[in-house]
């Protein structure tokens, strides 16, 4: 099962996928940045809290070219902007769960634990971009 996704810096040395899970991963990657409606189908193994897991199911259901603010998914599971928030934050499958597409109600908000803000909102930036919603 796969228990993360992390973005690599962009001069990170490429790897070849040792196994049949990481052929598979990378496979269905290529295949969204190839298609942003691409359906990823992975065994993961979310390690989180239970309100965590319900945030992260919670994006899952959110399309590719659509957005949802941080107040809204936090009505739609009964919970606070700011626990989404931490919640989309610890979030171990970027593109599975789609965090990038939950965005800030006055722009688009952080991504991710910003420990590099830039590099983060330009990646968010780019995802929105690629699947149309920007």
């Amino acid at each position: 099962m796969l228990s993360r996704m992390d973005y690599l810096p962009a001069n990170t040395a490429l790897i070849t996928p040792q196994n049949q899970l990481a052929k598979e991963v990378a496979r269905q990657c290529k295949a969204y940045f190839q298609d942003p409606h691409w359906q990823f189908d992975l065994p993961t193994k979310p390690v989180g809290t239970e309100h965590q897991r319900k945030v992260w199911a919670s994006i899952q259901d959110i399309p590719a070219g659509q957005t949802r603010t941080y107040g809204e998914l936090a009505r739609k599971i009964q919970s606070g902007a700011r626990a989404v928030g931490t919640a989309c934050g610890a979030n171990p499958y970027p593109l599975i769960a789609p965090c990038h597409r939950v965005v800030s109600a006055q722009g688009i908000g952080g991504f991710m634990k910003e420990n590099s803000p830039g590099l983060y909102r330009q990646i968010k930036l780019w995802l929105l971009k690629h699947e149309g919603a920007l």
